[in-house]
């Protein structure tokens, strides 16, 4: 593997990060703290200090509220075509800015500047495709079966909605909780990681210069997410809490929302199997697998954790997936030549180390990478391990990193099993020419989306979600997203 170096290159101009960190985004103001504290926002590739952001207070809070529940009325009566006309504009906004912001994203996150455009294009596309499902959102008009009346049901706005975002998708992740919600005519809070919050802020100037009113989206950092999401889910007018990241934190959400009977969407943890059969398309499946691997460079939940590959194929496989990594650029996010960007703190990297250690003490083997890179940055190099053991820790925790552990396997009952041995149940990797077995697996693994022959699952167009403790609700997908925010009002009339 090479070092990229670190600079950006010349004829790109820097973002501005004065102006994504002037101050909390409210009722369509920048307001300071009323605490006067702050948070640093932190290169992960220099651990160089980018920008300060505010930390807001429960009396920025409370204005949030207010500011989100005065704009109600007026956003969930606009029609759909306004709300859709504004939606489309936030999106080819996103496309003309998309440089200035994939660069925003590879400074505060580390990710490889080729994905971070990846991830801006994504983002965009959520408010495409919602701008053109906000005049879709239809009722339903039936004869009731004892035919003594009429059945009428319409979708409403389900009313403010509170929006907690991770840190490995800063822009993804916001668009698409925010593009649906404004779509069904919901105002929101956003909550982004107080490690990624400069896209948030660049992203809320767009959404007022393309025309969203005053008050419908509030973007709020903090030091302390638990007093802050507290807080704001214990106002009645709060109705809905949508949520991303760890499965721990989702079940602490869901405790808290319960208290007051919120509605809950969450997108929690993964640990996703990426299964190759002897009779896969090797050149598809390496390709499949470093895209599933080394997208944003393992930091997703989506990210094959669990390499299962069969015994015909085990070797071949590992000695070409070996080749792959080691041919990978290591550098600063904010580069063109790199690949493989740093992780997003020390502490993550230290986690990874941990996790590596144990299985190579259980007598896996490193073919490439499995140590930590000395020097400034959070630098781990992309890494492969054989002879996994299936009690390794790695096998039940998230790796989120650019560790592949490969486990071998023989015959599909077998690696069935072993792919739904684990709490989790967001994405799952299947390689095979036979279509007949890949539908068959398909059917009887326990996750809420599947790649056959496709190292990527994320579609704006599809619902995105897990099942077991990956999570409730879907994201994307025809009507799937907008319905999280809607409620549906039974009225059965006569005539």
């Amino acid at each position: 593997m090479t070092l990229a170096h670190a600079r950006l290159p010349a004829e790109h101009a820097l973002p501005d990060l004065a102006a994504a960190s002037r101050g909390l985004y409210i009722g369509g103001q920048w307001v300071p703290s009323d605490t006067g504290g702050s948070i640093p926002v932190v290169d992960p590739s220099t651990e160089a200090v980018l920008a300060h952001v505010p930390d807001a207070g429960p009396d920025e809070v409370a204005k949030a509220v207010e500011a989100a529940a005065s704009a109600t009325p007026l956003w969930r009566d606009t029609p759909p075509r306004k709300r859709s006309e504004i939606l489309r504009r936030c999106f080819e906004l996103m496309v003309e800015r998309a440089e200035m912001l994939a660069q925003l994203i590879s400074m505060e996150n580390g990710k490889a500047l080729k994905d971070a455009r990846g991830e801006v294009a994504y983002a965009a596309e959520f408010f495409r495709w919602n701008a053109e499902e906000a005049v879709r959102i239809s009722g339903e008009f039936a004869l009731a079966p004892a035919g003594a009346n009429r059945i009428i049901v319409d979708y409403q706005p389900i009313g403010i909605c509170l929006l907690i975002t991770p840190w490995n998708f800063p822009a993804a992740m916001a668009t698409r909780k925010i593009a649906p919600a404004l779509a069904a005519g919901c105002t929101v809070i956003l909550k982004p990681a107080s490690e990624t919050p400069l896209t948030a802020y660049a992203l809320a100037a767009l959404y007022e210069e393309a025309g969203v009113p005053a008050g419908v989206v509030n973007v709020l950092t903090t030091s302390d997410p638990g007093s802050m999401s507290a807080a704001i889910l214990a106002d009645p007018r709060v109705r809905k809490l949508s949520f991303t990241g760890s499965t721990g934190v989702g079940r602490a959400l869901l405790a808290e929302a319960s208290k007051h009977v919120i509605s809950c969407s969450m997108e929690l943890g993964g640990n996703a199997p990426f299964i190759v059969f002897d009779d896969a398309d090797l050149e598809a499946a390496l390709d499949g697998a470093m895209v599933a691997k080394m997208r944003n460079a393992g930091e997703a939940c989506t990210a094959a954790n669990r390499i299962f590959v069969q015994d015909g194929i085990y070797d071949a496989f590992a000695a070409a997936l070996t080749r792959r990594m080691q041919a990978l650029t290591i550098g600063a996010g904010a580069s063109d030549k790199t690949d493989c960007g740093p992780m997003i703190t020390r502490k993550a990297v230290e986690k990874i180390s941990r996790l590596v250690d144990d299985a190579r003490q259980r007598g896996a083997r490193a073919l490439c990478g499995g140590e930590a890179s000395d020097g400034t940055g959070f630098f781990y190099p992309p890494t492969v391990l054989v002879d996994v053991d299936r009690d390794s820790l790695m096998a039940r925790e998230e790796i989120f990193g650019p560790v592949a552990p490969l486990y071998r396997f023989t015959h599909e009952d077998e690696v069935i099993d072993l792919a739904n041995d684990t709490e989790y149940g967001l994405a799952a990797y299947i390689y095979t020419r036979d279509v007949g077995r890949g539908l068959r697996v398909c059917s009887r693994i326990e996750a809420g989306m599947i790649g056959l022959n496709r190292g990527l699952v994320s579609d704006p167009a599809a619902p995105f979600g897990g099942v077991k403790q990956s999570g409730l609700g879907r994201e994307g997908g025809q009507h799937h997203g907008i319905a999280e925010f809607m409620e549906a009002k039974y009225i059965a009339t006569s005539f």
